[in-house]
């Protein structure tokens, strides 16, 4: 990135004014920036303008930097001194640790399959499915957006708001790593497939294949994101 604002991203929150009445403001704008990133249309070095952001969600200077505080706390962006705030850019150790979280909280939820809220599968389901439906159309990014929102359903396994709530945090810093993949289709088209055998393992209750199928699935997914940080595109 060259560190400048693309655009495109910050006219397209004039949409998301509405939302900001309800709680706390400085909150609800992380939120909005945050979906963002989760959607994978804020690449990590992107800098963020407080004059266009703040102009497009109609918040004050001082809301926009508590908004910024709240994230960069999160580990989504990064304030340089003179320069301004960015969207953090992961280190290969960052990939680590998210996987190691990954596997201890996914997994847990999985073990808490046999009484796990139907509506959890069934949003593992519409990922599974919104997933298939954007490798029909080519639409890569949107394959990853679904592939977090799969992971999403599985947090909800557990039946823990405060978890998913975490989680979702989690899936934003995890997406900032996506962006290190030269080739996105050839990253997550195979998990196209993984996720459709993941869900019918959950869908009858077999919570010791859904753990088998997920360990397997987090250490090829780890290995090839590591690669990917140790031989970056020239």
């Amino acid at each position: 990135m060259d560190g400048s604002d693309s655009g495109a991203w910050v006219a397209s929150l004039e949409q998301d004014r509405a939302s900001l009445g309800r709680g706390s403001i400085a909150e609800r704008v992380a939120s909005v920036l945050r979906d963002r990133v989760s959607q994978g249309l804020v690449p990590p070095g992107t800098r963020l303008s407080e004059e266009a952001i703040g102009a497009a969600l109609g918040v004050s200077r001082n809301t926009l930097r508590e908004a910024f505080r709240l994230l960069t706390h999160e580990r989504l962006l990064v304030h340089e001194l003179n320069r301004g705030v960015f969207v953090r850019t992961l280190t290969r150790d960052d990939v680590v640790e998210l996987y190691r979280l990954r596997r201890l909280v996914e997994g847990a939820a999985v073990r808490e399959l046999a009484g796990a809220p139907e509506q959890a599968i069934a949003a593992v389901r519409r990922a599974v499915e919104d997933g298939e439906r954007a490798a029909a159309d080519q639409h890569w990014p949107e394959i990853a957006s679904a592939d977090l929102r799969f992971h999403q359903g599985v947090v909800q396994l557990a039946g823990s708001p405060r978890l998913e709530e975490m989680m979702l945090r989690v899936h934003a810093e995890l997406r900032l790593a996506f962006h290190a993949m030269d080739n996105p289709r050839r990253f997550h088209e195979p998990y196209l497939a993984r996720n459709r055998e993941l869900l019918t393992a959950l869908e009858s209750r077999n919570t010791q294949q859904a753990e088998l199928l997920l360990s397997v699935y987090f250490a090829d997914a780890e290995r090839q994101l590591l690669r990917a940080f140790d031989h970056p595109p020239i």
